[in-house]
């Protein structure tokens, strides 16, 4: 058989698929095909009526005074306002401009390609098993990862350069002292507890490497030591859980929102508390003691054997990750409804409030929850199979969703051109 043989026969179709599907995208119809809707702020003229404020004629040229040097107008209102939010079904057009979409795209896009050149390797090499050939979707997966990475850690930047985030910036510091604390308390407990992999791998490397260097003639010891790898090991993994340290707050925020939106309906709600709580699941099936003693070693009364075998076991694994990605991937939409509706919520809260408020800050709590965090939601994470979403496992994010239309352009123009959704997304805020 030729070099690689099937499997590259397999990577090329797939590689001419991505090409001839560029048009189609997994990830544009999750996003825009889930009847999504989006809130609409309040524009400065609909203010003025709620809030009894005159409308003021302006004279000269368009704008007036209130628009004078470019400066927006500025008014108060009452907290107490009654607002009815407008919605609109989020659209291609209104995502097309956000910071991040073409990463949230490609990850999405190229994990479900992943995922199918897998699956495909998988059944081939059932079929025929590899002799002294190598497996090549391990490749796309590795691709997989480093695009997470990448992803998130431009997600992560955005905290070191912007000159605003001091406290994320601080958070990030902390998070990675703790994570760097956590890894190191991990790493030193034995295998036989904890499935992490690490001796039987350096075994085999150190091996490796020392039999290289005798038939080269040179006289060594073998590579580093295992406390220097496991060192290193425990500083990607801090660098890792840093990345996923405010995803990680905005998906427990994204799962409260979602309870409280779906509190009533106990299938949805159980459905949403085991979506969040199946990464932790999956990190038990690691633990020895826990899971694979039980399962795997134990023989219980009134059996002769014991639940199932260890390649049962890890086909039991397999199949918890990949239902935990089916299971996010079909609440994904429930849950970024929920974190739209937030906008809503916010203003019925202040309905209870004393005092004033200016227009723009009001309309700014409207615009503030259409920040998408999508890449952060679906990207995977590079430890593995992680809360952070699909394939793998929050979500990324942008400036805001403009108004489109010509009736929505006009009440804009009438508002006093408050647009502050039309700003680019280079301007766009990142809050934690």
């Amino acid at each position: 058989m030729a070099l690689l043989g099937a499997q590259l026969v397999i990577t090329l179709i797939m590689v001419s698929v991505i090409q001839k599907l560029g048009s189609y995208s997994f990830a544009r119809w999750l996003l825009c095909s889930q009847r999504l809707y989006r809130y609409l702020y309040p524009t400065n003229s609909e203010l003025k009526t709620l809030a009894g404020v005159p409308k003021e004629t302006s004279k000269g040229k368009k704008g007036g005074k209130h628009e004078a040097n470019g400066k927006p107008e500025t008014f108060h209102v009452p907290r107490s306002l009654d607002i009815q939010l407008e919605t609109a079904p989020v659209t291609e057009l209104d995502v097309v401009h956000l910071r991040f979409y073409t990463e949230y795209l490609w990850i999405v896009d190229f994990s479900l390609y992943t995922a199918i050149v897998y699956i495909m390797s998988e059944v081939y090499t059932s079929v025929f098993p590899l002799k002294d050939e190598f497996n090549l979707s391990m490749v796309w997966c590795l691709l997989v990862v480093l695009f997470s990475f990448k992803i998130l850690l431009s997600l992560t930047k955005q905290y070191f350069t912007s000159e605003e985030s001091i406290g994320e910036r601080s958070t990030c510091i902390v998070a990675f002292c703790v994570f760097l604390l956590i890894a190191m308390m991990v790493l030193i407990v034995s295998e036989a507890n904890l499935e992490v992999g690490v001796d039987p791998a350096y075994d085999s490397f150190y091996e490796n490497a020392s039999k290289f260097l005798e038939n080269q003639g040179l006289s060594s010891v073998g590579p580093a030591s295992k406390l220097i790898l496991k060192f290193f090991l425990a500083v990607w993994a801090a660098i890792i859980g840093t990345l996923f340290t405010f995803p990680g707050m905005r998906v427990a925020r994204m799962h409260w929102d979602s309870l409280r939106y779906y509190g009533d309906n106990k299938v949805k709600s159980l459905l949403l508390n085991v979506n969040f709580a199946m990464p932790f699941v999956l990190v038990l099936l690691w633990v020895r003691p826990i899971t694979r003693h039980y399962l795997t070693v134990r023989v219980f009364s009134g059996m002769e054997k014991p639940l199932m075998t260890s390649d049962a076991y890890d086909t039991l694994r397999l199949i918890l990750v990949a239902s935990t990605v089916v299971v996010r991937l079909a609440l994904m939409p429930r849950q970024l409804q929920a974190y739209l509706d937030m906008a809503q919520r916010r203003l019925d809260v202040q309905k209870k409030e004393a005092g004033r408020i200016t227009n723009i800050d009001l309309q700014k709590k409207v615009t503030s929850q259409h920040e998408f965090r999508r890449v952060r939601h679906a990207a995977p994470d590079p430890r593995g199979e992680h809360s952070g979403g699909a394939p793998g496992a929050d979500a990324a994010a942008a400036a805001g969703l403009p108004r489109h239309g010509a009736e929505e352009t006009g009440r804009a123009e009438e508002g006093g051109g408050q647009d502050h959704q039309h700003r680019p997304a280079e301007e766009g805020n990142f809050p934690a």
